[in-house]
């Protein structure tokens, strides 16, 4: 899902750069002797404008634009100002009736008394894409004569005024309002929605992507202009039913309503006549007949409905080849099963084609001889018959990820001329990657197949190639890691999970600028890439899993000081100390499962993840480790660490979910600072020589679902409790010093979730409690759950269970897996018949 927001990010940009740039205004003054200079109290007015904000040149880092364009800077008190840059003055009275200030850079807060607002006769205002920090909108609706107000991405927050809607001489009305900053949304209510519907009668581009909509009801969309071209509403936060009369509008081109997830209705079954050539209803709930929408919208260019509800059966995708004029068709996300139509397909014009997540199986069809001309025959090489249609030659992306494709893929998408884009991942290809004849290919996604032999000669000469992911195939061979230094242009190369052997020469000059993103995970590796010292944009590291040995160099904890965020070394065979770390912004360290001693480094407070494990580190704990105030994982298990558990590592981060420092020298008492609210899941810190009684504070740790105290020299009774915590799921306290009788619940349903239990080895004595076997629920319905593990992606917690005397690691815990084990205490009496409905 991150990746389909960013990508519609990108589209959201792109377009309304489009709009901006196609509705831009310019200077209309001429040097007539005739026209009147600019009146002196709007120049004032401008200037005491510019002097309140300052112009910065960093805020188009994403997405990056080449419309910056600081046109305040040249402002100049004693130039007349209808030859500013940006400004337009009416020919005859030199009053200023336009200000196009966007990608200006402004930066600052727009205050409600701001000279802007002094400026009656504007009447184009575009402001889009600076940054307003999260200023008020709601003096916006003063200027009487507007044309065009246009102030897309400009961080502007709050109610959009009422106001707004008496502007009837509005042509174009554009208020998006996405932000990659931490401002508030602006927001529209229902009133002034419908004031814009019927009053704005000539407007013609009404654009309101990523305002607040969750108050507006749908039909406050009924009275929409019917001049209107261009409806953009996407991620509005919209819901209800959507009115079917906006599709019937006689002159809209473009509607855009993406992203968002509640809203319902249903595109029209009959009647359907309508210029629209864009239509964009990814993720809604709309209620689609394909068939009549594509047989009915002969002029659609533009056509995106990934995860769409659709009337109908999705067994096989079924639509009218009657969109002669298609550039883009996004189909993805819908589970469409059966073969890819690519007789329906057969689209001179098509562009942009996303069929991914899906469910087509298959074989891809090869071009009919050899011939890779836009109309030759398909033919499906598994069935050995001509499948009709023919490939869209001008294809520049071509989107077929997570689906069940199979083959080689054809020899036709090796050739298409225009090819940019390329993701086939996901799937099941064999065979080996041939050569690519397009030198525009910028993006090549072909990981997690089952492709084989080696990595083709054309890859190098890529040289517009900006990602590159062919992890997890069946790639053989020597790669000589030199030969990428012709791609100048590479940001994202992952060759992970492989049977390659990659080569360095070091202490080569070679260099890779601008390079985000580097996974080699598997790849045979056995010396640290020397090109990576001048990487300083580097920000994801992982060479995991290989054969790196001896120190870590210090250039290594270098790359990237101010750019890295994550850093993957582990499973290799490294040495010697770390004594810190440098980088300022990491996110994710993983050093675990190699040979290092000395102390623990402790990495910068910014850090998510922390992992040492399997490593021979020595010495205390320091405190310092909680400074980590962001963390959420730290596992520095089976080590030789020693001395106490600093007090502070209950508490110092509200976000830690693990805590595992299984397999130490620890001694002393288990930190008695677990506060109230924390999230923690999994606390293990058995293997050690922990003493005393069980902290009363783990009462509140109410996600605990591991908890893992065994073999240690603790001394307490049993501590029912727990019984209360209510994720709780494992619980071992083997092997310590627990004495006195288990006893009864003291809650209506102890332990609700509980499936493993081990209290064996201790001194528990009296009967056997019987009325917590009766309670166990969790164990006597494992039958009903299905097979998964606990604990999350980026990490899942091992214990070890001892089953008929022999000690078994679970290194992942099923949630299926069930035991209880009371041994090598002194319980007496019977049995209990309990017992016997428990699936332990």
């Amino acid at each position: 899902m991150v990746w389909w927001f960013s990508w519609l990010c990108l589209l959201f940009f792109l377009f309304t750069s489009q709009l901006n740039c196609s509705l831009s205004f310019s200077n209309s003054s001429s040097p007539s002797s005739s026209r009147h200079v600019c009146n002196s109290d709007e120049s004032s007015a401008l200037l005491q404008f510019k002097n309140s904000f300052h112009v910065n040149h960093s805020i188009y880092a994403y997405p990056k634009t080449n419309f910056f364009s600081p046109k305040t800077d040249s402002w100049a008190k004693d130039e007349d100002c209808c030859r500013w840059s940006g400004v337009t003055c009416e020919r005859v009275t030199g009053h200023v009736s336009g200000l196009n200030l966007s990608y200006g850079g402004l930066q600052g807060i727009l205050h409600s008394n701001s000279s802007l607002f002094s400026l009656g006769h504007l009447k184009m205002l575009d402001l889009s894409f600076n940054d307003f920090m999260g200023s008020s909108i709601s003096k916006f609706g003063g200027f009487v004569n507007m044309t065009h107000l246009h102030l897309a991405e400009s961080h502007f927050t709050g109610k959009i005024p009422s106001e707004i809607s008496q502007l009837s001489k509005l042509l174009s009305l554009d208020l998006s309002s996405y932000s990659s900053r931490p401002y508030e949304k602006a927001t529209i209510d229902t009133l002034t929605m419908k004031g814009i519907a019927q009053n704005l009668t000539s407007l013609r581009v009404l654009s309101l992507q990523f305002v607040d909509m969750s108050s507006v009801v749908p039909d406050s969309f009924l009275n929409l202009s019917s001049s209107l071209t261009s409806l953009w509403l996407s991620f509005c936060n919209l819901r209800g039913k959507f009115p079917e009369t906006v599709f019937h509008l006689p002159n809209l081109e473009e509607l855009k309503l993406f992203g968002n997830t509640n809203l319902t209705g249903y595109t029209p079954k009959s009647n359907w006549s309508s210029p629209l050539n864009y239509l964009g209803f990814s993720e809604t709930k709309i209620s689609i007949d394909l068939h009549f929408l594509t047989s009915s919208l002969k002029s659609l260019r533009d056509l995106y409905l990934r995860e769409c509800n659709f009337a109908g059966s999705r067994s096989h995708l079924e639509f009218s080849g009657n969109l002669t004029q298609l550039m883009s068709l996004d189909l993805s996300g819908n589970s469409f099963g059966g073969q890819i139509p690519w007789s329906l397909l057969d689209l001179e014009h098509l562009h942009y084609l996303d069929l991914s997540s899906n469910m087509f199986v298959g074989e891809l069809p090869e071009i009919h001889g050899n011939s890779t001309k836009a109309s030759s025959t398909l033919h499906d090489s598994s069935k050995k018959q001509l499948v009709g249609g023919s490939i869209p030659m001008g294809l520049g992306f071509l989107r077929l990820y997570n689906n069940s494709l199979s083959g080689t893929i054809p020899s036709w998408v090796y050739s298409l001329p225009a090819l940019e884009y390329l993701h086939l991942g996901n799937n099941e290809f064999t065979g080996n990657i041939k050569d690519f004849q397009s030198l525009s290919l910028s993006s090549l996604y072909l990981s997690n197949n089952k492709l084989h032999g080696m990595i083709p000669s054309s890859i190098y000469g890529l040289v517009k190639l900006s990602y590159l992911y062919i992890y997890s195939n069946n790639l053989s061979g020597v790669v000589k890691f030199e030969k990428f230094q012709n791609l100048q242009s590479l940001t994202y190369l992952d060759l992970s999970y492989n049977h390659l052997m990659v080569s360095f020469q070091n202490f080569s000059n070679y260099s890779l600028p601008k390079l985000s993103s580097l996974y080699m995970s598997g790849c045979k590796i056995t010396q640290f890439p020397y090109f990576l010292r001048t990487s300083t944009q580097l920000e994801f590291l992982d060479l995991s899993d290989n054969q790196i040995q001896g120190n870590v160099p210090t250039w290594v904890l270098d790359v990237g000081r101010n750019s890295l965020s994550y850093f993957n070394l582990s499973h290799n065979f490294l040495t010697g100390t770390i004594e810190q770390f440098l980088w300022k912004n990491i996110e994710f360290v993983d050093l675990s499962s190699n040979l290092l001693k000395g102390k623990v480094p402790i990495p910068s407070p910014s850090t998510n993840l922390f992992l040492m494990s399997n490593n021979q580190l020595t010495g205390a704990l320091p405190s310092t480790i909680c400074n980590l105030t962001s963390v959420q994982v730290i596992d520095l298990s089976n080590n030789s660490l020693s001395g106490r558990i600093p007090q502070c590592i209950g508490n110092f981060s509200q976000d830690l979910s693990v805590l595992d420092l299984h397999m130490n020298q620890f001694r002393g008492r288990i930190p008695s600072t677990f506060p109230k609210g924390n999230i923690l899941r999994n606390l293990g810190l058995h293997g050690n020589q922990l003493e005393g009684t069980l902290p009363q504070s783990l009462i509140n740790c109410r996600e605990m679902e591991t908890l893992d105290l065994g073999d240690n020299k603790l001394n307490d009774t049993f501590p029912n409790w727990l019984e209360s915590l209510p994720e709780l799921q494992v619980l071992i306290l083997r092997s310590n010093r627990l004495y006195g009788p288990i006893g009864s619940p003291e809650t209506r349903f102890p332990f609700r979730k509980l499936r493993i239990i081990d209290l064996s080895f201790n001194q528990f004595g009296g009967p056997l409690p019987t009325k917590y076997f009766q309670k166990l629920v969790a164990m006597k319905n494992v039958q009903n759950d299905e097979l998964k593990y606990m604990g999350e992606s980026y990490y899942q917690g091992t214990v070890t269970v001892v089953m008929k005397g022999l000690y078994l690691e679970l290194v992942k815990i099923q949630t299926m897996f069930t035991t209880i084990d009371f041994s090598n205490n002194v319980f007496r009496g019977d049995i209990p018949g309990a017992m016997a409905s428990s699936n332990h």
